[in-house]
Order: structure tokens, then C-alpha cells, then sequence
């Protein structure tokens, strides 16, 4: 009996089986959508919490030269997006676009993740308004979040009535090496409002080790400093 089960049954088996795919274009296998939930990488969009963009704001370098912000908040712990292309638009007092640049960047699971862009170049127009927007739909896949393994410490402002300047100590708390490793820097006033900005790169940070950030402004900012937030900005990776 033993031996006819396995000389017939496993090639019904094998021949009854349907391999998991998400790329049939079919919604089959216990996918919510076409090609998208159940067992695939990619996620139906209408399982997930929306996410937002916190704020948007540019921030004056030097004179016709601005950096641009966006805080875009993700609440799915298990989702992000690998490559979501963006615009920004900066706007003068009278309404009209003086300019505006596209990119491309990544959505961390579970946290915000700040798009840093710039130098914008105004000439001798000042920005009033900031718009950030989405250029193309976003895919949204199952991904885990690495920028956690990252500690920040230490973090000290000088020569705020100068040259702003601020400093930093990053660890690596896991044992892998994190890889292509962002710091975006926002210095808030006592009243909450952000009043500068600015971005560092790491090519990595091997595990377990520390290295010191810095971020420096060539002029004061216009209010006086209270706070600086300082997010770490790691690719998410598939899980």
C-alpha cells in the first residue's frame, strides 16, 4: 500500500500542485488584488494605513539659494517603498512657481522619512510656499525597516550667532554593516517651527562601531535655534 501511495500519489501531487506566482495576472492564492497580498511581495494598498506628508518647507542657505524638506510619515511597520518619485515646487510671495526639481527616494516602514532636496537657485526671489507631491503612484512592498539599528547621541549646537554648526555620535548597534547611511538634520525654534535644514551621508558604518556627524550652515538662521531633530535615513530592505 505504502509503495503504490508513492509511486502514484506523489506525482498527483506534483501534478495538482499550483506554485505560489505573482505575476499571472490573476488574483488567485489568497491575493486580495491582482498579483498583490496574500503570499506576494507587493501589498494591496487598501490594506494599508495612508500615509501622509507631515510638512513640506525650504530653507534659505545663502541669498537665491534654498534647501527644501518633506516629512512623508509611514504608520505600516511591514510596508515601504522601494523608489517613489517626487516633485518640489517653491513658490514666491506672489504665488508664482519660481522653481522646482524631481527626484526619487525610498519610504521607510513604520517611521517618517524626511526627502531632503537642493540647492534650489531663487536669484533675488524669496520662497513663501513649499509644495511636495508624489510624481508617480507608489508601490508598496513587504519590507523591514534598518535605520533602527542606529543610535544617535552626543548632539551639540556652536557657533549659532556665526556659522551654525552641529555635531554628533552615530553607532551601529547591529553586527551587519549599514550601507549608503543619510542624516537629515532640522533645527526647530522654542515655538516648534523648523528654521533650517540640512543633510549628511555616511557611505557606511561598520557594526558595532561609531563615527561623529557634522552639518554646517554658512550664515545664522533667521530665528533663534531651541531643538535640532536629527533622522537617520537607511534603504529598507525585503523581508
Amino acid at each position: 500500500f505504502l509503495f503504490v501511495a508513492v509511486v502514484l500519489g506523489v506525482p498527483l501531487m506534483l501534478w495538482l500542485y499550483e506554485p505560489a506566482t505573482c505575476t499571472d495576472g490573476t488574483q488567485n492564492q489568497g491575493e486580495t488584488m491582482v498579483d498583490k497580498g496574500g503570499p506576494c511581495s507587493l501589498l494591496d494598498e487598501r490594506s494599508l494605513i495612508p500615509h501622509s506628508v507631515e510638512w513640506s518647507r525650504s530653507f534659505s542657505v545663502r541669498e537665491g539659494a534654498y534647501n527644501a524638506v518633506a516629512y512623508v510619515e509611514n504608520p505600516n511597520e511591514e510596508g515601504g517603498v522601494r523608489a517613489a518619485n517626487y516633485r518640489f515646487r517653491l513658490y514666491d510671495t506672489d504665488n508664482v512657481v519660481i522653481t522646482e526639481k524631481e527626484g526619487s527616494t525610498f519610504i521607510m516602514p513604520g517611521e517618517v522619512t524626511p526627502v531632503f532636496e537642493g540647492p534650489f537657485n531663487t536669484g533675488r526671489r524669496k520662497v513663501t510656499r513649499t509644495y511636495f507631491e508624489f510624481s508617480a503612484p507608489l508601490v508598496w512592498e513587504r519590507m523591514r525597516g534598518t535605520s533602527r539599528d542606529i543610535r544617535i547621541s552626543n548632539e551639540q549646537m556652536s557657533d549659532m550667532t556665526v556659522a551654525p554648526r552641529i555635531t554628533a555620535t552615530v553607532e551601529n548597534k547591529a553586527v551587519a554593516d549599514a550601507k549608503d547611511v543619510s542624516f537629515i538634520a532640522v533645527v526647530f525654534d522654542g515655538t516648534g517651527n523648523a528654521v533650517g535644514a540640512s543633510r549628511t551621508v555616511l557611505d557606511g558604518v561598520p557594526g558595532g562601531e561609531r563615527r561623529d556627524i557634522t552639518f554646517t550652515w554658512p550664515a545664522p538662521f533667521e530665528r533663534q535655534p531651541a531643538r535640532v531633530d536629527i533622522t537617520v535615513v537607511t534603504p529598507p530592505i525585503s523581508s
